[in-house]
C-alpha cells in the first residue's frame, strides 16, 4: 500500500499541472475533441466557447462567498475554540484522519458547500494540534468526504426530479427522494463509503520519514488587535468598533435564517449556508473592524476561482452546444444492457463530468439521452438518475474545479492532495460501481 500511495503521489506531483493550466489543456481538449467527433466548425467551436464563457458568473461569486464567509467564519474567536474542541477528541495522526473524515463526510452529506468549507477548516484545526499528521493527506481526507454529497440532501439531480414542474416531468413525472435518495441501494453505498473511506485514508499514511507536516503557526490567522482607548474618537471610528452595530445587523440575518427554517423546513442551499455563514463571522467577530479585516486576509485565497471559473464555463458551452456530451454519453448507451446500464450511466457521467464540473448542468446535457436509453431498456429511471449523480460526484475527486475552495483554505496546490485522492476515485469507484450493478 505504501509503494501505491507513493507512486500515486509521485506521479501526480510530476506531471498534474497547476488548476489554472489544467483548465487551458481541457479547454483545448474540448476544442479538439469537437472538432474531431461532432460536426462542428472551428468558427462554431469558438463561438461556442466565447458564448459560454460567463454562463457561471452567478456561481462562481457563490463559490468566492464559499471561501470568504467561511474562511472568516473559522477565524473569529468563539468558532476556533468550538473546532478546536472538536479537534482535541484526535490524539494520534491516525485518529486525525479518520475524524476529518468522518466529519467531511457528514458534513458533505448535510450540504456540499457546507462539508467543503467545514472539512478544510477542521482539517487545519486538527493540524494545529495534532503532531506528526501528513498535512497533504488531512486535506486530502477532509475533501473525500465531498464525494457522497450528490447522494445527500443537497443533490442537484435527486431534488430537481422531485420538484414538481421539472424540465423531464413529462417523461419520468415526479420522483420522490425516497426512491433516490432514501432508497435503500443509495443508503447502502453511503454507508458503505462511510466505512472505507475513513480507514482507506488512515491507511494511506505515509512513513514517518516522507510525511509532510506544517508548522503550526503557519496556520495561525492573524489576530486583530483591540483599538486603544483614545481622547478623541471620530464618528467614523466610534462605528467601525461598536459591537451594536454589528449585533443589529447579524440579528437581523439570524432571524431571517430562523424564518426561512420556518418556512421551508431543513432545506439547505448554498445561498443559506452563505448566508449563515456571513452573519455568523459578523456576530462571532464582535466589532465591524474585526470583520472587514478578516474579510481582508479571506480573499487572497479566492483568485483561482475569479480567473478558472469562467473557463470552465466556456468548456461547459463546448461540451453542450457542439454535441459532444450527447455524444459521449450514447456511446456508453450503445454497449448498455438492463442490468448494466445504471453502471455504464455512472462511469459514462464521470467522464463528462471531467468537462461539465456541475450537477446541475451536467443532468441537463445527459438526461435527455439517458431517460429515453431508461424506457427502451426498461431500467428504473429513479436510479438511472442517481447513477448519473454518483458519476457527478466520483470524478470530482480529481477534477480540481471543486477543490479550489479547500485548497485555498489549506495553502496548498492540486497535486499535493491529488495523490491521495487519485487512490479514493479507485477504490470509491469500485464501492459505487458494485452498489449500482449489484443492489
Amino acid at each position: 500500500m505504501k509503494g501505491i500511495i507513493r507512486f500515486s503521489n509521485n506521479l501526480m506531483e510530476r506531471y498534474l499541472p497547476d488548476p489554472f493550466l489544467f483548465v487551458i489543456i481541457l479547454t483545448l481538449v474540448v476544442f479538439g475533441l469537437g472538432l474531431g467527433l461532432t460536426d462542428s466548425s472551428p468558427v462554431e467551436m469558438v463561438a461556442f466557447w466565447g458564448e459560454g464563457f460567463w454562463a457561471l458568473l452567478a456561481f462562481s461569486m457563490q463559490m468566492v462567498l464559499v471561501l470568504v464567509t467561511g474562511f472568516v467564519l473559522a477565524s473569529s474567536p468563539i468558532f476556533k475554540k468550538g473546532l478546536g474542541k472538536l479537534a482535541s477528541f484526535a490524539k494520534s495522526p491516525g485518529s486525525a484522519i479518520i475524524w476529518v473524515t468522518l466529519v467531511s463526510l457528514a458534513a458533505s452529506w448535510i450540504n456540499w458547500g457546507f462539508g467543503l468549507v467545514i472539512g478544510a477548516l477542521f482539517a487545519k484545526e486538527l493540524a494545529k494540534r495534532v503532531a506528526h499528521v501528513d498535512y497533504r493527506l488531512l486535506i486530502a481526507s477532509a475533501y473525500s468526504g465531498f464525494l457522497i454529497w450528490h447522494a445527500g440532501f443537497s443533490g442537484s439531480i435527486p431534488l430537481s426530479i422531485a420538484t414538481e414542474g421539472h424540465p423531464f416531468a413529462d417523461q419520468i413525472g415526479i420522483i420522490p427522494t425516497s426512491q433516490t435518495i432514501f432508497a435503500s441501494y443509495n443508503l447502502i453505498i453511503v454507508a458503505a463509503l462511510i466505512v472505507i473511506l475513513p480507514l482507506l485514508n488512515r491507511l494511506m499514511m505515509p512513513k514517518k520519514e516522507e510525511t509532510v507536516v506544517v508548522d503550526p503557526k503557519v496556520l495561525v490567522e492573524p489576530e486583530v488587535e483591540e483599538e486603544t482607548a483614545k481622547a478623541v474618537r471620530t464618528p467614523a471610528e466610534h462605528l467601525e468598533n461598536s459591537w451594536i452595530l454589528s449585533l443589529v445587523i447579524g440579528g437581523l440575518g439570524i432571524a431571517f435564517i430562523v424564518y426561512y427554517f420556518v418556512q421551508n423546513g431543513f432545506a439547505l442551499t448554498l445561498d443559506l449556508v452563505n448566508f449563515m455563514f456571513l452573519f455568523l463571522g459578523i456576530l462571532f467577530h464582535g466589532t465591524p473592524r474585526k470583520y472587514l479585516i478578516a474579510v481582508q486576509e479571506a480573499v487572497k485565497g479566492a483568485g483561482g476561482i475569479i480567473v478558472q471559473f469562467p473557463f470552465y464555463a466556456g468548456i461547459m458551452g463546448m461540451m453542450t452546444a457542439s454535441g459532444l456530451a450527447a455524444v459521449m454519453s450514447e456511446a456508453f448507451v450503445s454497449i448498455s444492457t438492463v442490468q448494466t446500464f445504471p453502471l455504464f450511466a455512472f462511469l459514462s457521467a464521470g467522464l463528462v463530468n471531467f468537462f461539465v464540473p456541475s450537477g446541475g448542468g451536467q443532468w441537463a446535457v445527459q438526461a435527455p439521452i439517458m431517460l429515453e436509453a431508461a424506457k427502451m431498456l426498461g431500467s428504473d429511471p429513479a436510479k438511472v438518475a442517481m447513477a448519473v449523480a454518483w458519476g457527478d460526484a466520483w470524478t470530482n475527486m480529481i477534477q480540481p474545479f471543486w477543490a479550489l475552495p479547500a485548497l485555498a483554505i489549506a495553502g496548498l496546490k492540486a497535486k499535493d492532495i491529488m495523490g491521495f485522492c487519485l487512490i479514493v476515485l479507485f477504490v470509491s469507484g469500485v464501492v459505487i460501481g458494485l452498489g449500482l450493478l449489484l443492489l
